[in-house]
């Protein structure tokens, strides 16, 4: 698609309206093998991404099981689309129970050239309201990148040596994502993508080595780490980015070191390769 029609879709909105419902917190929590907390009264930092589902109906689906593009998100000419990461103010808890409305904007549309050819990046703003009043500010950065070859997907790079110490860690989790587990948070999340629960899509169509984790999801046990370590903090601010996939093929740990700020939080493999880096900010 023409560069200038692609930077139409900057400023373009939509706004929807949810309930912060507590059945999903309560299968989130499911998920992350616990029982649901029958005393909580809000909405845990990141639950706000259990509301507001995609509602694309099975004909408007593109093969890869993303809605097809051209509507909200411009029409990009990039087969694969990932979440790359983002930034969230919690500026109001979010009631259980409360009405909730989230106005969208196509804020940044970037193109550019990277080793594995042309890419993407989007950026969406999104402002959520519970009660009336604005309790979340979300920058999401989404990258459109060009089908990699098969070699390349398959063989995720592997961490180089250093000689910078390793970072002090202050808690961390291993995790062993099977099919099941990126099945339910797709449920969850009504995520169709196909390359985390299609093992033979994600491996022969996209050429990935097994199914592929979400990234969502792995902030989300990021975050999980955090709350459950700290779980008098007062979560104001939290930023991500993801830096390479994690496969179910493969187990992986969830660490946490803590800051004057909060935490600075990563997903690495158990070879030594980040996958996902994260700061959280706490009052």
């Amino acid at each position: 698609m023409p560069n200038e029609d692609i930077q139409t879709w900057l400023g373009r909105t939509e706004e929807a309206h949810d309930i912060a419902a507590t059945g999903p917190l309560d299968r989130l929590a499911a998920l992350l093998d616990r029982h649901p907390d029958a005393n909580a009264s809000s909405v845990r930092p990141l639950g706000h991404w259990l509301y507001f589902l995609p509602q694309a109906i099975r004909s408007e689906l593109g093969e890869d099981g993303h809605p097809k593009k051209g509507g909200f998100l411009p029409p990009i000419d990039l087969p694969r689309r990932m979440w790359a990461g983002g930034r969230i103010s919690f500026e109001a808890p979010i009631r259980l129970t409360a009405p909730l409305r989230r106005v969208s904007r196509i804020a940044a549309i970037t193109e550019k050239v990277g080793k594995s050819g042309p890419m993407v990046f989007v950026t969406v703003v999104h402002e959520i309201h519970a009660d009336g009043v604005r309790a979340i500010t979300e920058e999401q950065d989404l990258v459109y990148r060009a089908p990699a070859p098969t070699s390349a997907a398959a063989s995720p790079p592997k961490a180089e040596a250093t000689s910078i110490p390793a970072p002090a860690i202050d808690f961390e989790r291993r995790h062993e994502m099977g099919p099941v587990d990126l099945f339910r948070f797709s449920a969850l999340t009504f995520n169709s993508h196909r390359i985390h629960f299609d093992r033979d899509y994600a491996t022969a169509i996209e050429g990935y080595p097994g199914l592929v984790v979400h990234g969502p999801f792995i902030a989300t046990l990021l975050m999980d780490l955090f709350v459950s370590s700290f779980p008098q903090a007062r979560v104001t601010r939290f930023s991500f980015r993801a830096e390479s996939p994690l496969f179910d093929s493969a187990p992986f740990h969830c660490r946490l070191r803590k800051t004057d700020q909060g935490a600075a939080l990563w997903a690495e493999t158990a070879e030594g390769r980040v996958a996902m880096r994260g700061d959280v900010f706490v009052t």
